[in-house]
């Protein structure tokens, strides 16, 4: 029989969690995208251009990070829980593929990690809080915005980085699998001006991260 996770338990496997997914040490659960290209080098410019997308993509994983699990420990239903700790692994691949081709590009993650770790938490925490249909329809409404904002980055990314091309692509089609399951589970649609405060937020994310 299993023992049951106190609240101070909870707190530090959480703790440990931010730590590791903030600093780099988490472990990947699935293979990148593996076809081979050809040697193409990109032009300083296209590889700066390609950095900044990437980052801002890293980012956005890390904050998906953070939803997740400050649903999972909120919510009462241990069905919803699970789902969400299963979908933050899935997350948790598209981190760690932003992170290599950011070390690929020779850049970096952005320095604002943290806080938008701590922002997003908070968030899921209290989606949770009230509610399945409103702790699915966050997740609903979440991934249909990253599944616009991925297709954004995929025009804007520079014709020859293939590479990151296909990384994005396999995000894209992941994400979309995630609102569909939330939808399918009885997800809440999010009314407009809602929808239109989280698209207020990201844009924040984006355009700071884009550049710190």
């Amino acid at each position: 029989m299993k023992s049951k996770l106190n609240t101070t338990d909870k707190f530090i496997c959480e703790l440990d969690r931010a730590i590791r997914i903030n600093i780099g040490l988490l472990s990947t659960f699935k293979p990148g995208p593996v076809k081979t290209y050809k040697n193409i080098k990109l032009t300083s410019e296209d590889r700066k251009t390609s950095a900044r997308l990437m980052r801002i993509n890293h980012t956005g994983e890390i904050c998906a990070q953070a939803l997740y699990q400050g649903q999972a420990i909120s919510t009462k239903s241990p069905e919803i829980s699970q789902m969400m700790k299963r979908a933050a692994e899935e997350e948790t691949d598209h981190l760690i593929w932003c992170e290599v081709r950011l070390r690929e590009l020779e850049s970096r993650v952005s320095y604002l990690n943290p806080i938008f770790y701590l922002g997003s938490f908070l968030i899921g925490t209290l989606a949770g809080t009230l509610g399945d249909k409103i702790n699915l329809g966050l997740v609903a409404a979440t991934e249909d915005g990253v599944v616009k904002h991925l297709q954004d980055h995929l025009e804007k990314l520079p014709e020859k980085d293939d590479r990151s091309r296909e990384i994005l692509l396999r995000m894209k089609e992941d994400e979309k699998q995630h609102a569909d399951k939330a939808i399918a589970a009885g997800a809440q649609q999010y009314p407009t001006l809602v929808k239109g405060l989280m698209n207020w937020a990201s844009k924040i994310m984006t355009r700071t991260t884009y550049w710190i």
